[in-house]
Protein backbone atom coordinates (compact mmCIF):
# COMPACT_ATOMS: atom_id res chain seq x y z
CA UNK A 1 0.00 0.00 0.00
CA UNK A 2 2.67 2.62 0.61
CA UNK A 3 4.55 1.45 -2.45
CA UNK A 4 1.68 2.27 -4.22
CA UNK A 5 0.77 5.58 -2.44
CA UNK A 6 4.29 6.93 -3.22
CA UNK A 7 4.39 6.53 -7.03
CA UNK A 8 1.06 8.24 -7.35
CA UNK A 9 2.65 11.32 -5.05
CA UNK A 10 5.73 10.91 -7.44
CA UNK A 11 3.31 10.79 -10.33
CA UNK A 12 0.96 14.04 -9.14
CA UNK A 13 4.35 15.86 -7.98
CA UNK A 14 6.11 15.82 -11.82
CA UNK A 15 2.72 16.57 -13.34
CA UNK A 16 2.71 19.80 -10.63
CA UNK A 17 6.33 20.30 -11.47
CA UNK A 18 6.11 19.96 -15.65
CA UNK A 19 3.17 22.31 -15.41
CA UNK A 20 5.07 25.06 -13.59
CA UNK A 21 8.09 24.84 -15.69
CA UNK A 22 7.27 24.16 -18.76
CA UNK A 23 5.21 27.58 -19.22
CA UNK A 24 7.93 29.69 -18.21
CA UNK A 25 10.57 27.52 -20.43
CA UNK A 26 8.72 28.71 -23.55
CA UNK A 27 8.12 31.99 -21.92
CA UNK A 28 12.39 32.48 -22.22
CA UNK A 29 12.55 30.90 -25.49
CA UNK A 30 10.02 33.29 -27.13
CA UNK A 31 11.81 36.54 -25.76
CA UNK A 32 13.89 38.41 -28.12
CA UNK A 33 17.64 38.61 -27.53
CA UNK A 34 19.07 41.40 -25.86
CA UNK A 35 20.24 44.31 -28.32
CA UNK A 36 23.96 44.85 -27.83
CA UNK A 37 24.69 48.42 -26.14
CA UNK A 38 27.80 50.51 -25.90
CA UNK A 39 27.67 54.24 -24.61
CA UNK A 40 29.56 57.38 -25.34
CA UNK A 41 29.51 59.27 -22.97
CA UNK A 42 29.28 62.45 -24.80
CA UNK A 43 25.38 62.94 -25.38
CA UNK A 44 21.96 62.04 -25.11
CA UNK A 45 21.80 61.15 -28.75
CA UNK A 46 21.76 57.15 -29.83
CA UNK A 47 21.49 55.21 -32.97
CA UNK A 48 19.83 52.07 -33.24
CA UNK A 49 21.02 49.58 -36.15
CA UNK A 50 19.84 46.73 -37.86
CA UNK A 51 22.78 44.91 -40.30
CA UNK A 52 21.07 42.36 -43.27
CA UNK A 53 22.79 40.59 -46.03
CA UNK A 54 21.80 40.88 -49.43
CA UNK A 55 18.84 38.48 -48.73
CA UNK A 56 17.69 40.51 -46.08
CA UNK A 57 18.26 38.31 -43.40
CA UNK A 58 20.00 39.50 -40.03
CA UNK A 59 23.72 39.27 -39.53
CA UNK A 60 25.55 37.95 -36.08
CA UNK A 61 28.29 39.63 -34.77
CA UNK A 62 28.84 42.61 -37.60
CA UNK A 63 31.05 45.66 -36.34
CA UNK A 64 29.79 48.83 -36.04
CA UNK A 65 32.67 51.48 -35.18
CA UNK A 66 32.82 55.07 -34.73
CA UNK A 67 35.16 57.40 -33.41
CA UNK A 68 33.67 60.04 -31.26
CA UNK A 69 35.97 63.44 -31.23
CA UNK A 70 34.44 66.15 -28.30
CA UNK A 71 35.71 68.56 -25.64
CA UNK A 72 37.85 71.84 -26.75
CA UNK A 73 38.65 71.80 -30.51
CA UNK A 74 37.81 68.23 -30.62
CA UNK A 75 40.78 66.92 -28.79
CA UNK A 76 39.59 63.88 -27.20
CA UNK A 77 38.37 61.08 -28.93
CA UNK A 78 36.92 58.08 -28.19
CA UNK A 79 36.72 55.00 -30.21
CA UNK A 80 33.97 52.74 -29.95
CA UNK A 81 32.87 49.24 -31.18
CA UNK A 82 29.75 47.20 -31.06
CA UNK A 83 28.61 44.04 -32.95
CA UNK A 84 25.23 42.56 -33.36
CA UNK A 85 22.89 39.91 -31.98
CA UNK A 86 21.33 37.10 -33.91
CA UNK A 87 18.68 39.35 -35.01
CA UNK A 88 21.28 41.78 -36.36
CA UNK A 89 20.70 44.85 -34.07
CA UNK A 90 22.76 47.07 -31.78
CA UNK A 91 22.63 50.48 -30.25
CA UNK A 92 24.98 52.64 -29.93
CA UNK A 93 24.39 55.63 -27.10
CA UNK A 94 25.50 58.74 -25.50
CA UNK A 95 26.07 60.20 -28.60
CA UNK A 96 26.70 64.24 -29.16
CA UNK A 97 23.94 66.51 -29.96
CA UNK A 98 25.75 68.53 -31.51
CA UNK A 99 28.85 67.45 -33.90
CA UNK A 100 30.49 69.80 -36.41
CA UNK A 101 30.77 66.88 -38.78
CA UNK A 102 28.81 64.15 -39.35
CA UNK A 103 29.26 61.10 -37.32
CA UNK A 104 30.86 58.30 -39.50
CA UNK A 105 29.83 54.70 -38.85
CA UNK A 106 31.28 52.16 -40.30
CA UNK A 107 29.56 48.87 -40.25
CA UNK A 108 31.37 45.67 -41.46
CA UNK A 109 31.03 41.89 -41.72
CA UNK A 110 33.77 39.81 -43.06
CA UNK A 111 35.02 41.34 -46.18
CA UNK A 112 32.23 43.66 -46.47
CA UNK A 113 31.58 47.10 -45.80
CA UNK A 114 29.45 50.47 -45.40
CA UNK A 115 29.98 53.88 -43.72
CA UNK A 116 26.56 55.22 -42.94
CA UNK A 117 26.64 58.96 -42.06
CA UNK A 118 24.72 60.63 -39.35
CA UNK A 119 23.76 63.87 -38.22
CA UNK A 120 22.67 63.82 -34.60
CA UNK A 121 21.68 67.64 -35.13
CA UNK A 122 18.86 66.77 -37.68
CA UNK A 123 17.70 63.23 -35.82
CA UNK A 124 18.71 62.72 -32.36
CA UNK A 125 17.82 59.23 -31.90
CA UNK A 126 18.37 57.89 -35.74
CA UNK A 127 17.12 54.25 -36.75
CA UNK A 128 19.41 52.59 -39.68
CA UNK A 129 18.98 49.84 -41.78
CA UNK A 130 22.06 48.70 -43.26
CA UNK A 131 22.33 46.27 -46.07
CA UNK A 132 25.77 44.74 -46.51
CA UNK A 133 26.95 42.63 -50.08
CA UNK A 134 24.29 45.29 -52.06
CA UNK A 135 25.42 48.63 -53.32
Amino acid sequence: MNKRFAGMCFRILSVVITLAVFPRLAALAAEEPEVPVINGMVGSCAANFTVLDAGKKPIYNAKIEVVLRHGFAGIRKSELQVGTNSEGKARVIGLPEKSKKDLEFKVSSGSLSKTVLINPQEKCTATVEVVLGVD
